[in-house]
């Protein structure tokens, strides 16, 4: 399980560290009324404001306990924040390649998108009504825009879930395990599996308080957690390579906002199916290519161990 050389933290430390981290991530949700006896929320809004800033300490706590143990030799920020994977140099590497890679997946659900709004702008007629259409469209933006940003779910889906679960159990674990000698594919299979741990509690929230039935709750929550694994795999890898938690992170927030990738749809009269095929074939094909870590960093960087260790082993 571990690489050659000599290993910075033993391997009990790291896994029994990110266990602890991923079930402080969870059981940190529930503090406030478990623990401190706070009464229940009034509102959904500030169950969720609640929830945030539990996430908000739990996240703060994993990346200090992480800085603490790592072998860091230099409490220089910018040092400690590129471990975690916060870094200003190649950054719009980390966004855009990876970003488009990830978009390759909902080939088929973007191709849905341009045919349902091609169906409506033949409905409408084209020409005039169209522009028109567009115009109104392009003037209701800044009240999209205002609606989303007060909008607690949004809030939830697409900045706190994403950034806090990114930092914990990609940027906090995987240098953790690679320093301790972990191999690569460990560290990428066993962080989703940590991952879908943060997960479980939706188990509770089925069955409870939505009334789901044993059966019901456990088919939901299985597959979630088979996504999360997927996903948390593909997360971890796309750190790795890159270095940048910038990449994970954003392709986290895109794959929240898409849900599921749309692989077949009647409309589509197999043309949905043959983009999403298309994008399967181009995202297997890219995969590494598009991730070559000297693509986001350079030999002559002060590199922190786990990444030195990616890059040049």
């Amino acid at each position: 399980m571990s690489s050659d050389g000599d290993n910075n933290i033993s391997t009990p430390v790291a896994v029994a560290s990110c266990v602890a981290m991923a079930l402080f991530y969870v059981l940190i949700l529930y503090a406030p009324t478990v623990i401190l006896r706070l009464p229940s929320p009034s509102s959904f809004y500030n169950f969720m404001i609640r929830r945030f800033v539990c996430a908000a300490i739990s996240t703060v706590a994993s990346l200090v306990f992480t800085a603490y143990i790592l072998p860091i030799k230099s409490w220089e920020a910018s040092l400690i924040l590129g471990v975690f994977g916060i870094r200003k140099d190649h950054l719009w590497q980390g966004v855009v390649y990876p970003l488009l890679l990830t978009s390759l997946i909902y080939a088929g659900s973007l191709v849905l998108n341009l045919l349902l709004l091609l169906e409506s702008w033949k409905e409408s007629g084209g020409g005039c009504s169209s522009f028109s259409k567009f115009r109104s469209f392009v003037q209701a933006i800044p009240a999209c825009i205002l609606t989303c940003v007060s909008d607690v779910s949004f809030w939830r889906n697409l900045v706190v879930a994403p950034l806090t679960e990114e930092l914990v159990f990609r940027a906090c674990m995987v240098p953790l395990l690679l320093c301790a000698g972990f191999r690569i594919y460990y560290a990428i299979f066993l962080c989703p599996i940590l991952f879908s741990l943060a997960h479980l509690n939706h188990f509770r929230e089925m069955y409870i308080k939505h009334n789901r039935s044993y059966i019901k709750a456990s088919l939901i929550v299985g597959l979630q957690l088979g996504y999360t694994v997927v996903f948390g795999s593909y997360a971890s890898f796309l750190f790795i390579r890159t270095g940048h938690v910038a990449a994970p992170l954003f392709a986290h927030i895109f794959c929240n906002y898409m849900g599921l990738p749309v692989l077949l749809h009647p409309r589509g009269k197999g043309l949905v199916s043959a983009a999403a095929l298309a994008g399967v074939v181009g995202f297997v094909t890219l995969l590494f290519p598009l991730t070559k870590p000297l693509m986001y960093n350079d030999r002559t960087n002060n590199c922190p161990c786990w990444l030195g260790y990616c890059l040049w082993n």
